[in-house]
């Protein structure tokens, strides 16, 4: 049995050879490898897609130890979508991972010809970069899917998916809806997002240098995990559901 055969026989046997194929033809393109989007990327490598092509500016802080996939003491300094694409590599070397060390935003957009995907996942924390993925990307064929805010969180159980407009209790998501009326443009379609409605208070003063409220890796896994999954439960195929 061929190597990469090997590694997906147990996918394969849940899902089957024709959604197998299916999975791995799949384009996709994630923006953001933090907390979450780190774990999605593993999620979906390790379900069989092969085409992925990752988005991130930054390098792997000491911080990002406790929830990022990729972060550890011998990471930190390095970019982290490189750190991650040796990650993703080590688990599938024949798969197709491009890493790109950029930020989306208006004058970076045209960049990433999002027309050329089948899936779109917005793991972005930037509020104005968050904002104008989910315009374009919900402008595309492409099917999108994102995260709303996984800080301040502890409790597993009150992880969800709904559409966008009726996410409830998550600030991120406010101020999303909040800024697409006051500019008087809005998503083109609808979209389904991972959210929590719980929401808690930092124990600590922030760190100046810092800035970022608490997180814990096992919301932000299952954000990313959830992410994943819808990915893989759309491109299994219709016939499959």
């Amino acid at each position: 049995m061929a190597i990469e055969q090997a590694i997906f026989r147990r996918s394969e046997l849940l899902l089957g050879e024709e959604a197998m194929n299916r999975i791995g033809e799949q384009r996709v393109i994630l923006f953001g490898v933090g907390g979450v989007g780190s774990w999605c990327a593993e999620s979906l490598v390790r379900s069989g897609i092969k085409k992925l092509t990752i988005v991130d500016s930054d390098r792997v802080c000491i911080t990002n130890i406790n929830r990022q996939l990729m972060a550890t003491t011998n990471t930190v300094g390095q970019v982290k979508v490189d750190a991650l694409k040796d990650r993703l590599l080590s688990i599938n070397p024949a798969a197709e991972i491009t890493a790109l060390q950029k930020i989306f935003t208006k004058e970076t957009a045209d960049e990433f010809n999002l027309d050329s995907y089948d899936y779109i996942i917005d793991a972005i924390d930037s509020l104005k970069d968050k904002a104008l993925l989910i315009l374009m990307a919900t402008q595309t064929k492409a099917q999108f899917f994102s995260s709303m805010g996984a800080a301040l969180k502890l409790d597993p159980t009150r992880i969800k998916v709904t559409e966008f407009w009726k996410v409830q209790g998550d600030p991120l998501a406010r101020a999303l809806r909040n800024r697409f009326k006051r500019e008087k443009v809005f998503p083109k379609r609808k979209f389904q997002c991972v959210y929590s409605d719980e929401l808690l208070e930092n124990k600590l003063p922030i760190d100046p240098d810092d800035r970022g409220n608490g997180t814990i890796a096992h919301i932000t896994a299952i954000f990313g995990f959830m992410l994943a999954g819808m990915v893989i439960q759309e491109a299994r195929g219709e016939s499959e559901k």
